[in-house]
């Protein structure tokens, strides 16, 4: 059986939600991220892209570029709301559906055949009920693989649909350059052009034993990709790898107490959508990032697993007594990982104190899965009273 996947990519999904919703600022560019002096783009409306704007780019650069553009917060609770209908259209073309993010998922289609005469009809399918639901356009790859079918998503923007058939796997690509591969960024890239090539093609056909001596590991699976293959299945229900939260902050952290009540926040932000999603967790991770941009990343692994806050919170203070602060904190992130299903910490013989905590969790978790989970937070106690000790 041939195998087909499909995917679809939202066009500028953030930009053109707004777009859509307001129609004064169709046509206009329009950019979507965060508007503090280093807040960064999210989503850059088409009209916007034609000024240089694209995502990842920080905030200020995108206003030079583009002074007279519509720059917006974003809504981010409305485009997971509209995300959910987006993968429900999808989940009548195939019972297969892996969401990537809020704007982009694949369908594996392989053996539909007796209901569509060609992969392609369901793309074009998917794409007309998207319009027709949402007002919304979505492009649309589809190969006979993962990372081909993305690949050709982005071919042909916005609205757009290509299609890579059984043969055609490595033509179409060759002339890409390598960053487009997964896997290569700046430093592999550097490497690889300093040996000459620069395409995806030249190095399908570079020598697999001169890239192993330069790329290790690496080599194997960038060259598999460079010949157009990858047998990766769609998975339609990922299980998380972890639960996280970070901040960057408008003015740099220079003091243990703001470090300390951050942290605290951002654990219990954690702590609460650990137990929403019902996961305990063994390793608890501190990203923390100096002004300078050097970014330190400490983990933590428990015997048993947790999920309240507190747990999480002994865990990050700990970590982040552990770093030399020598300049200013501009981001701190606190996350969970080892995940296994549960959402309760129980211990074989909880004491009174543990049933306390459990039982304010409780409390405080119904209160932010009704109003958000910015609706209350605790405050540290006195330095000296907590200490924060592990559990």
């Amino acid at each position: 059986m041939q195998r087909w996947i499909i995917h679809i990519d939202m066009d500028a999904y953030f930009a053109a939600v707004e777009q859509r919703d307001h129609p004064e600022i169709r046509g206009k560019p329009v950019i979507i991220g965060g508007l503090s002096g280093r807040g960064v783009v999210s989503t850059a409306s088409y009209e916007a892209r034609r000024f240089g704007v694209h995502s990842a780019m920080p905030m200020t650069e995108a206003q030079r570029r583009c002074p007279n553009g519509i720059y917006l917060p974003g809504d981010h609770r409305k485009y997971a709301r509209i995300s959910m209908q987006i993968m429900k259209i999808l989940e009548n073309f195939s019972p297969l559906v892996e969401p990537l993010s809020l704007d982009e998922a694949f369908l594996d289609v392989s053996g539909m055949d007796w209901l569509y005469h060609d992969p392609v009809d369901i793309a074009k399918k998917i794409q007309e009920r998207i319009y027709q639901d949402l007002q919304l356009t979505a492009s649309a790859g589809v190969a006979p693989n993962k990372f081909l079918a993305k690949m050709a998503s982005e071919m042909k923007k916005p609205n757009g649909l290509t299609v890579i058939r059984p043969g055609e796997e490595a033509a179409a690509i060759a002339n890409l350059p390598i960053r487009r591969l997964w896997g290569v960024g700046e430093t592999t890239a550097g490497v690889l052009s300093k040996a000459g090539i620069e395409t995806i093609g030249q190095l399908a056909k570079a020598d697999p034993v001169f890239l192993e001596k330069q790329l290790g590991k690496l080599a194997y699976e960038i060259c598999e990709l460079a010949k157009g293959k990858d047998d990766r299945e769609v998975i339609s229900a990922h299980a998380p790898k972890s639960i996280g939260k970070e901040t960057t902050f408008a003015t740099n952290l220079k003091s243990k107490t703001d470090i300390l009540d951050q942290l605290l926040i951002l654990s219990e932000k954690v702590g609460w959508r650990l137990r929403k999603n019902g996961y305990v967790g063994r390793t608890v991770t501190v990203k923390l990032r100096f002004a300078s941009f050097r970014t330190l990343n400490r983990s933590h692994t428990f015997a048993e697993p947790i999920c309240l806050d507190e747990a999480i919170y002994a865990a990050a203070g700990m970590l982040a007594a552990k770093m030399t602060l020598n300049e200013g904190v501009r981001l701190l992130g606190v996350s969970i990982s080892n995940l296994e299903p549960g959402g309760k910490q129980i211990s074989l013989f909880p004491d009174e104190t543990e049933i306390k905590k459990k039982l304010v969790c409780q409390t405080v978790d119904k209160l932010k899965n009704k109003y958000g989970e910015t609706v209350l937070m605790r405050g540290r106690v006195d330095e000296e009273k907590s200490k924060t000790k592990m559990p």
